[in-house]
């Protein structure tokens, strides 16, 4: 799965197809759908939303993201933004309402659900499938951002039947959102993301679940570590089900293959004390992860970088990362990334300040003639 450099749509001819998104309807005010709508607001589309829960609808208006639908009125682009289980019936029910010109969607699995919607007879070459791999823990229209994917990957799955100006009315929709657009078969789609998102999430809800029998003392001890590992594993039960559910075979496989990697360590380990040269098993398997780890693309979509990490003790008080960025700001050093972690019971923490390696000296010494405490 390759970024497209010219959004080309082999397949499914774009020439003569060139669109202007003026209006659009979003189906599903959630994290996704509400985000999307910011998106498209903030350039210029006249934006539509719709619901099923008639307060979602109410706080993704209240947030700026658009007005109520009318059934009586066409758009440009219908964007069904609801979970997997359900994206098939609602384009069947659009379509026959001719609701618009062209058709998406945004669930995170994409071949079950065109085979569900020809099964339907949906209309095929106005609808093209998409996924936009970005998100939050958190859920509904109130954690929605308009630069939610900015530089994400977003998928899109044009079938042979799908039309010139469907395609590019995604691809416009992608453009606007700020998205990287990836053409993508379905099948591939999903077998991809098995890997990189519905296995990685069953993963962590299973680290996650020992925590739930826990002592209070191991908890007591859990830092930044566990956090990170833990962090998706939040995500909202019941979409989570629709989605493993709609991805089943691929999932299933990558997680037969952790497990399997995850059984030869706690064989090694248990050999450990009578045979220390089992520790070469567990070994193998953490060198295997930093490999792993490496390729996960940088932030610019490129090559992973190794930066240096620049630690610095920071107040648990209102402004103080603003000043610590502004800080770093004056010191002529551009800040990579940036990670904290809470010290239990004290109002400080900890900031960790990702940066190019030639850099972490400069900003070590700026940041201490500012008064800050660098260890």
């Amino acid at each position: 799965m390759t970024p497209t450099e010219s959004a080309s749509t082999e397949g499914a001819s774009t020439e003569g197809a060139a669109t202007a998104l003026g209006s659009a309807v979003i189906v599903g005010t959630g994290l996704i759908g509400t985000s999307i709508a910011l998106a498209l607001r903030q350039r210029g589309v006249r934006v539509f939303l719709a619901d099923r829960d008639a307060g979602a609808v109410r706080l993704a208006r209240e947030l700026g993201a658009g007005e109520d639908w009318r059934a009586d009125r066409t758009v440009d682009l219908a964007v069904i933004a609801v979970p997997p289980p359900f994206v098939a019936q609602w384009l069947l029910d659009l379509q026959k309402s001719e609701t618009a010109r062209a058709y998406t969607d945004v669930a995170s699995v994409k071949e079950l659900l065109i085979a569900q919607a020809a099964q339907l007879g949906c209309d095929l070459s106005t609808f093209v499938a998409g996924h936009p791999l970005a998100g939050r823990e958190r859920s509904g229209p109130a954690a929605a951002r308009p630069d939610l994917f900015l530089g994400r990957p977003w998928a899109f799955c044009p079938t042979p039947e799908a039309s010139g100006p469907a395609v590019a009315a995604v691809l416009e929709l992608i453009g606007l959102c700020g998205g990287n657009a990836v053409r993508v078969d379905a099948a591939e789609h999903d077998r991809a993301v098995a890997v990189v998102s519905h296995a990685p999430h069953v993963t962590a809800a299973a680290v996650a679940a020992r925590l739930a029998e826990a002592s209070d003392t191991a908890l007591g001890l859990s830092g930044q570590g566990v956090r990170d590992v833990t962090r998706i594993a939040a995500g909202d039960p019941a979409l989570w089900t629709g989605i493993l559910s709609g991805n089943a075979v691929p999932v299933a496989e990558v997680l037969e293959a952790v497990a399997a990697d995850l059984a030869n360590v706690a064989r090694s380990l248990r050999m450990l004390a009578g045979d220390g040269a089992a520790v070469a098993g567990v070994t193998e398997l953490l060198w295997r992860g930093v490999r792993g780890t490496g390729r996960i693309p940088g932030k610019h979509g490129g090559p992973a970088s190794t930066y240096a990490v620049v630690q610095v003790v920071i107040g648990d008080r209102p402004g103080e990362l603003a000043r610590l960025v502004q800080a770093a700001g004056q010191a002529g050093i551009n800040i990579e990334d940036i990670r904290l972690e809470h010290a239990p019971g004290l109002p400080l923490g900890a900031a960790d300040l990702y940066v190019q390696p030639e850099a972490a000296e400069a900003l070590a010494e700026g940041l201490r003639e500012r008064g800050w405490q660098v260890p």
